[in-house]
């Protein structure tokens, strides 16, 4: 099977593809059908790759083109391919886990479900990036929690509703039983999943899908995906090291490492492009959580090769080092694993910052979510320093530094935040339901006269009432309190979703 490798030294201008292709050429399968139909620029000038051809069974890369500001044409994929064609590849967003790492934010909702950057979702982040890339044929597969992320892809990316996705389509694979033993079982790992429904895939090579993505829900960046297309080539997922050759091949991989695992996976990365000081300083692969497969290498590696592996990371991908040429290929831009707590706070926070490493604002890439049709913001008498505020908030003579405002949001007089990530409300209150709520010494929805909060995560929903404060004094690293409305996560207080914190408490 011949495969290219694509390496970094060369420029071309590349030519417009457009992206209208007919529904019939995509797979088998029920279907919340995407509508992605949108008119994006689509030809810049781009740095493109030199390219040499070798035998593989499939080979992995990440490459992200640098883009100049040339005039736009319009009618085609936003990042470009030179050779593949982003119509023979299909997209499989992973969707089901149950996001241990992310509790309590997914006691209620699936990962990808999870608000970030104050108006978006995890699964907003794949599937621009899809969209951005052509890729208009996109599965999600999923699982646990599902009522939240499937209405927001059928509000999202469904008929014309919200985004148009034109001939392509987007199909909710949920977890599902099936006759026999093994069809009683959930889903038992990300490969298990798309075993599940090798049905559906079975057909792909009679429809002209050449190529599958599989893509992780729970990172974030901006990233061309027809580049790793266009190597014929996959890449490892989720957490891990990995070890390569000169030739940039992957020879060892490892999702789950030990202290003396990491200091065996040490490598040379100047073969990927790195100075001697930029080695030094980094001197280990890890993999990203996306991957691309030849269609008849995935097929076979899951039904003959590793018909009892579960996951991709630490099974699929090791096993098929035996047999298959997997490749590597360093991604130099912004990428930032979200699966904890702590790096999805941290990564929020990060959006405030007046220059920072990534951004949802791209005229050339945007980021698409869920149109909400909510009026602007109104803040009277406020200070606002370093912060997002997203659409149809109410803030009345507060101070935010350093913090992100979620949609509907409404902060009352003297009310403080720093440092904290506050995901809005689902409603409104109207003025006669808060007056009356308050009356009867409850708590309406928002942030509460007064209340001073910092380095904390608000859920949706969340009631907080006047006089409190939430600032975790002691330093308490982990602490459960779900019947007072709150976990604490190295040392990041998570207020839960529809949670009432009383007038006067102290967290």
């Amino acid at each position: 099977m011949d495969a290219t490798i694509a390496t970094l030294n060369a420029s071309a201008n590349l030519a417009t593809k457009g992206i209208g292709r007919n529904r019939s050429s995509g797979f088998w399968g029920e279907n919340t059908r995407g509508s992605l139909n949108v008119r994006f620029c689509s030809t810049q000038s781009c740095k493109s790759s030199k390219t040499r051809s070798f035998k593989s069974g499939f080979a992995c890369a990440v490459y992200t083109p640098d883009v100049n500001k040339d005039s736009p044409v319009l009618q085609g994929p936003i990042f470009q391919s030179l050779k593949a064609n982003p119509d023979n590849v299909a997209a499989i967003i992973l969707g089901g886990g149950a996001g241990t790492r992310l509790f309590p934010l997914t006691s209620r909702r699936a990962k990808p479900a999870v608000p970030i950057g104050g108006c978006y979702r995890l699964i907003d982040i794949p599937m621009s990036n899809c969209i951005n890339s052509g890729i208009r044929k996109v599965y999600v597969l999923t699982q646990y929690n599902s009522f939240s992320l499937n209405g927001h892809l059928s509000r999202t990316y469904n008929f014309g509703n919200g985004v148009n996705f034109g001939g392509g389509f987007v199909e909710v694979l949920a977890a599902t039983q099936t006759p026999g033993e093994a069809g009683k079982k959930w889903f038992q790992g990300t490969a298990d999943a798309v075993r599940r429904f090798i049905w559906v895939f079975g057909d792909a090579k009679n429809k002209n899908i050449e190529h599958i993505l599989i893509i992780s829900g729970d990172h974030l960046c901006r990233m061309d995906y027809m580049k790793l297309v266009e190597l014929s080539s996959s890449l490892a997922s989720d957490y891990g090291l990995m070890k390569i050759d000169r030739k940039g091949r992957i020879t060892q991989f490892v999702e789950e490492q030990t202290a003396s695992d990491v200091k065996a996976m040490r490598v040379d990365t100047t073969l990927l492009g790195l100075t001697a000081e930029e080695a030094q300083k980094y001197p280990y692969i890890a993999p990203m959580g996306v991957s691309v497969f030849r269609t008849e290498t995935l097929l076979k590696l899951l039904r003959w090769s590793c018909p009892s592996c579960n996951d991709f990371g630490s099974e699929i991908i090791p096993s098929a080092l035996r047999d298959h040429k997997v490749q590597s290929y360093l991604f130099r831009d912004y990428w930032k694993d979200i699966g904890t707590i702590k790096s999805f706070f941290e990564a929020n926070l990060a959006l405030t910052e007046q220059s920072p490493k990534f951004e949802f604002y791209d005229p050339e890439t945007p980021f698409f979510t869920s149109p909400r049709f909510l009026p602007p913001t109104k803040a009277t008498k406020c200070k606002i320093v370093e912060a997002i505020i997203s659409h149809g908030c109410f803030l009345s003579e507060c101070r935010v530094q350093r913090s992100i405002v979620g949609v509907r949001s409404r902060l009352e007089s003297g009310s403080e935040l720093q440092d904290t990530m506050m995901m809005g409300a689902d409603y409104y209150q109207t003025d006669s339901e808060i007056t009356y709520l308050l009356t009867e010494g409850k708590v309406p929805v928002g942030v509460g006269e007064n209340t001073k909060i910092r380095n904390c995560i608000i859920d949706k929903n969340a009631k907080i009432g006047r006089n409190v404060i939430i600032t975790n004094a002691d330093d308490v690293q982990e602490a459960d309190r779900p019947t007072e409305g709150f976990y604490i996560r190295s040392g990041i207080v998570v207020i839960l979703k529809n949670a009432t914190i009383k007038d006067g408490t102290v967290i």
